[in-house]
């Protein structure tokens, strides 16, 4: 069956190899790395990577937060822990087309869960570093890590948001209850005080950005996600 984004008579080809709106990330893509299993299991491995060196940039902080709020302080480490739940779901249908990965409820909330996380702090990232540019931007070994090796990394974020729409699927239940667990936890970063440790104070603009992503990558997921057809949320 075509997905929503493709029309009859089109050429497989390149609706498989061209990005589109909807589907940034060509289906072609998403299936060559997360279709089969060493590029799945790399990409597995690169997530348990990036997440313990994200909880490492925390740990110093994370003693005088409340240990039940940590999974809402740790932004990045989080995200990267909602993905990495979203792939291992591809692991039992390896060799098999994305489109042929099982849908049902619980997949829709994780799938949604997982790309809208990953685009708000993929893109969240960009905008905090370059802020007060001068605390950050340089070309020194520090910078390197410090500048460009995290805001490149929190982009890929959103590379991988956009490969999950091939084959993730979401409701209108899981759209708001991520849009309420994004926005509980901007009050935990800037209504209590427990953001992600900045070079300065964060203002008022970093708050209202943060929010304002937290409505855009929900508003991304609407769009972007096909639904969940009845018949897969039994």
């Amino acid at each position: 069956m075509p997905r929503e984004d493709e029309q009859p008579g089109s050429r497989v080809d390149e609706s498989a190899t061209t990005p589109t709106r909807r589907r940034p990330v060509p289906r072609a893509t998403a299936e060559s790395y997360l279709s089969h299993g060493p590029s799945l299991v790399m990409a597995l491995v690169a997530c348990g990577v990036t997440f313990l060196l994200g909880v490492r940039f925390y740990v110093d902080s994370m003693a005088a937060v409340p240990t039940l709020l940590w999974p809402l302080y740790t932004d990045s480490p989080t995200a990267i822990a909602l993905a990495a739940l979203s792939l291992s779901t591809l692991l039992p249908t390896l060799d098999r087309p994305l489109s042929e990965t099982p849908s049902n409820r619980p997949l829709a909330y994780l799938h949604t869960f997982a790309f809208v996380w990953l685009v708000k702090y993929g893109l969240w990232v960009a905008i905090a570093l370059n802020r007060h540019p001068a605390l950050y931007f340089g070309f020194d070994a520090t910078a390197l890590y410090a500048y460009w090796g995290i805001i490149g990394s929190h982009l890929l974020f959103v590379a991988v948001a956009f490969a999950i729409l091939h084959y993730g699927r979401t409701t209108r239940g899981a759209l708001g209850v991520s849009l309420g667990l994004l926005l509980a936890n901007d009050i935990v970063d800037y209504g209590f005080g427990f953001h992600p440790p900045l070079r300065y104070e964060p203002g008022v603009v970093v708050p209202a950005a943060t929010v304002a992503l937290s409505f855009l990558a929900v508003g991304l997921a609407a769009w972007q996600f096909d639904r969940l057809a009845a018949r897969e949320k039994e």
